[in-house]
């Protein structure tokens, strides 16, 4: 028969809910079911932070709005890390965000533009080109 486990938490700990905690030790996070330590990462590990929590609230441990109140993260952004997990895994949380190039003129592409404008190339064909 399934025992159920007391709210005991490590003295300093932040709850989460009924079965789960966190503490901060020096420059570690430490998350804790009952007293036991579950999983820990650096402060300034942001990805590892946003992986354990999507995971807790996909595997049903906690629910968005109690990582929301622990952690005081927006709750956008809680379902948008749920949503980056569920489409592409966990190593979409360490791979480099993709950057957007610019659409600035360079000196070269401004030349380039004029010479068209100058055969009689309208703007919005130059546009697309």
């Amino acid at each position: 028969m399934p025992q159920v486990q007391l709210p005991l938490f490590p003295p300093g700990s932040t709850p989460i809910n009924d079965q789960l905690a966190f503490e901060r030790q020096g420059d570690q996070v430490v998350y804790f079911n009952g007293h036991l330590p579950v999983f820990t990462h650096r402060t300034d590990d942001l990805a590892s932070f946003r992986l354990f929590t999507t995971q807790l609230i996909l595997n049903g441990t906690a629910s968005q709005g109690q990582i929301v109140r622990a952690f005081g993260v927006p709750l956008s952004t809680v379902k948008r890390y749920c949503r980056i997990y569920r489409q592409e895994g966990a190593a979409a949380f360490f791979k480099p965000r993709a950057r957007r190039r610019g659409h600035r003129l360079t000196p070269e592409r401004l030349a380039e533009a004029q010479g068209l404008l100058d055969q009689g190339w309208r703007v919005p064909q130059i546009s697309q080109r």
